[in-house]
C-alpha cells in the first residue's frame, strides 16, 4: 500500500508539471499573439501617417494648381490670339492681292476689246474723210464698219435675239404695243421695234415689240 501512495504520488506530481509546462507555452503563445497585434497595430499607425503625408502632399499640390491652370491658360489665349492676329493680316493680305488681281483682269479685258475695236475706229476716219458728194461710198463704209462690228461682239458671245415668227415670251420680248392683226394669231410678235441680245445665253436687252391681241 504504501508503494501504491507513492506511485499517485509521482503521477499527481507528472500531472502538475505537465498543467504548468501547458501553462508557460499557453503564457508563451498568449505573448507572441500580443506581439504580432502590436507589430500589425504599429504598422497600421505607419500606412495612417503616410496616409496623412499623401492627402497632405496632394492638398498641397491641390492648392497649387489653379495658379499653374490659370498660368497655362493665359499662355493659350495669348497664343491663340497672337495666331489670330497672323490669320487675320495673311486674309488682309489675300483680299489685297485678290482684289489687284481682278483690276488687272478687268483691265486687260477692256484693253483688249478696245484693240478690237480700232480697225472699225479706222474705217470710221476713213469714212468721215470720204467726199459728201459720194453717198454710195459712204454707204458702203457704213456697212463695213457695221458688219465689222457685229462680227466683233459675236465674237465676244453676243447673239441677236429672234422675233422672226415667234410668239411672245416674256423672257425675251418686251411688249410696248398691243394691236389687231387679224392675219395672225393671239400672242403672235406683230413687229419688232427694237432689237434684243444675249451674250452666252443671257438676255442683256429684250426685244421691243408690238404683241397681236385680236380678242
Amino acid at each position: 500500500m504504501p508503494l501504491e501512495n507513492e506511485e499517485i504520488k509521482d503521477t499527481a506530481e507528472g500531472i502538475g508539471t505537465q498543467a504548468e509546462n501547458a501553462a508557460g507555452a499557453e503564457e508563451s503563445a498568449a505573448s507572441r499573439e500580443e506581439a504580432q497585434v502590436s507589430a500589425e497595430e504599429a504598422a497600421g499607425a505607419e500606412a495612417q501617417a503616410e496616409a496623412g503625408n499623401d492627402e497632405a502632399a496632394v492638398e498641397a499640390e491641390a492648392e497649387q494648381d489653379p495658379a499653374a491652370e490659370a498660368e497655362a491658360l493665359k499662355m493659350q489665349l495669348a497664343e491663340g490670339a497672337e495666331r489670330m492676329k497672323r490669320l487675320q493680316a495673311d486674309f488682309e493680305n489675300f483680299r489685297r492681292r485678290t482684289r489687284q488681281e481682278k483690276e488687272e483682269l478687268s483691265n486687260m479685258v477692256v484693253q483688249d476689246f478696245i484693240k478690237e475695236l480700232l480697225p472699225m475706229l479706222d474705217n470710221f476716219d476713213r469714212a468721215m474723210a470720204a467726199e459728201a458728194t459720194d453717198a454710195a461710198k459712204f454707204q458702203q463704209g457704213v456697212e463695213m464698219i457695221y458688219n465689222q462690228l457685229t462680227e466683233i461682239l459675236k465674237n465676244k458671245g453676243m447673239e441677236l435675239i429672234d422675233t422672226k415668227d415667234a410668239k411672245f415670251d416674256p423672257n425675251f420680248h418686251q411688249a410696248v404695243m398691243r394691236v389687231e392683226n387679224p392675219d395672225l394669231e393671239d400672242e403672235a410678235i406683230a413687229m419688232e421695234l427694237q432689237k434684243g441680245y444675249m451674250v452666252k445665253g443671257k438676255v442683256i436687252r429684250p426685244s421691243m415689240v408690238q404683241v397681236v391681241a385680236n380678242s
